[in-house]
């Protein structure tokens, strides 16, 4: 929540409030991170380390996806089939 804060969101505040309401996810360890990358090999992917955290966090809660438009991120997201589309 706190890395999209820092970028320019559309209304907001209304932004903002909404994120506020979404459900937390399971907050993993730096190490799960760092075995998760060796195990998924997601190294070279182009991904950096909060995204890499987000996808973590995303496994460790079944039911969880990721709803990004950003290209590698998604690819990602895809290939672990934890990106979430839209209707």
């Amino acid at each position: 929540m706190a890395e999209l804060a820092l970028g320019s969101l559309p209304d907001r505040r209304k932004t903002l409030e909404y994120l506020d309401r979404l459900t937390p996810i399971r907050t993993v360890s730096l190490a799960d991170v760092r075995h998760m990358i060796e195990a998924r090999n997601l190294s070279g992917r182009g991904i950096g380390l909060t995204d890499a955290h987000l996808i973590a966090s995303c496994l460790a809660t079944p039911g969880t996806q990721i709803w990004t438009s950003d290209q590698k991120l998604g690819k990602v997201a895809e290939s672990l089939g934890i990106r979430a589309h839209l209707p």
